[in-house]
């Protein structure tokens, strides 16, 4: 197992629309790290230490509107100390700072585009330290719609009569893991027919943003039901599956910090870590576990 992780951003560019987007990058590295401030965290890491020979395998996090990468840096951070190469990408407009595509159909267009723009980016940038054809999603509310669309999800508009959403997909993409996933889009019977990779489905029992319907429509949808592990996490929220915020961010005027009574957050985030691992490891080849 590697022994330390290293960490660097780099600048997505989308030539299509003019624009680029910062994609943070956790990695392991054979140098020491330490305390770093990371936003407004901070995470013991490296900063651009070279990568370690590989290859590894990337993972791919995907934040829910007006969200931010950072919310999911200690199951990044862990990742990386276990052999994955993980991207965690600010969504175009669609993060804390600047919100302004939410429930816009270009965000819905361009999320799953822009992760296939970040495999293409790490593959350039780490080369033969990474494998190019293994990649594995995690998504998190909105970006559950985001890794089901780059899988080969094609969605459609809410309303009626519903329109299909141009989506990229991408065969590089060979796990998913949704946390408490946004899936209305993909209410067409056959709008996850193309889905065929293992999934790692988490809901929470007392979600008030994503209900189990959610999860109900992933389910049904997907050509191989077999291949979806299904959890219900008991007396967890929407937001249960984040980081913990340090005390000074935590309270009930901040949401996503709160969970339902009784919740162990920090306790629940140490097992979804090794249950997410082991999902991920059970999926790659033989010539990348080893």
């Amino acid at each position: 197992m590697p022994d330390f992780v290293g960490c660097r951003t780099l600048e997505i560019a989308d030539a299509a629309l003019g624009l680029t987007f910062p994609l943070l990058v956790l990695y392991p590295t054979g140098t020491p790290g330490q305390p770093e401030p990371i936003g407004p965290y901070s995470l013991e890491v490296a900063f651009d230490a070279p990568i370690e020979p590989g290859p590894f395998p990337l993972v791919l996090i995907s934040h829910g509107t007006g969200g931010t990468p950072l919310t999911h840096r200690l199951l990044a951070h862990f990742l990386a100390r276990h052999g994955f190469v993980v991207g965690l990408p600010r969504h175009h407009a669609n993060h804390r700072d600047d919100n302004s595509w939410h429930n816009t159909p270009d965000n819905l267009v361009a999320r799953p585009r822009h992760l296939s723009l970040a495999i293409d980016a790490l593959v350039a940038e780490f080369g033969a330290a990474l494998r190019p054809d293994w990649v594995a999603l995690i998504g998190h509310s909105l970006g559950g719609y985001t890794a089901l669309a780059l899988a080969g999800g094609q969605p459609g508009t809410v309303t009626e009569p519903s329109q299909l959403i141009p989506a990229t997909s991408d065969a590089r993409v060979r796990a998913l893991v949704l946390l408490a996933p946004a899936t209305v889009w993909y209410r067409a019977a056959e709008a996850l027919r193309e889905v065929r990779v293992p999934i790692l489905l988490m809901m929470g029992e007392k979600d008030e943003w994503t209900p189990d319907f959610h999860a109900q429509i992933v389910l049904n949808g997907v050509a191989d039901r077999q291949q979806v592990q299904h959890r219900i996490i008991k007396n967890a929220g929407h937001y249960s599956f984040f980081s913990p915020f340090p005390p000074e961010r935590t309270g009930p005027a901040f949401p996503p910090s709160q969970d339902p009574p009784g919740f162990d957050r920090a306790q629940f985030q140490t097992e979804m870590q090794v249950e997410i691992l082991q999902f991920l490891e059970q999926q790659l080849p033989l010539e990348v576990a080893e």
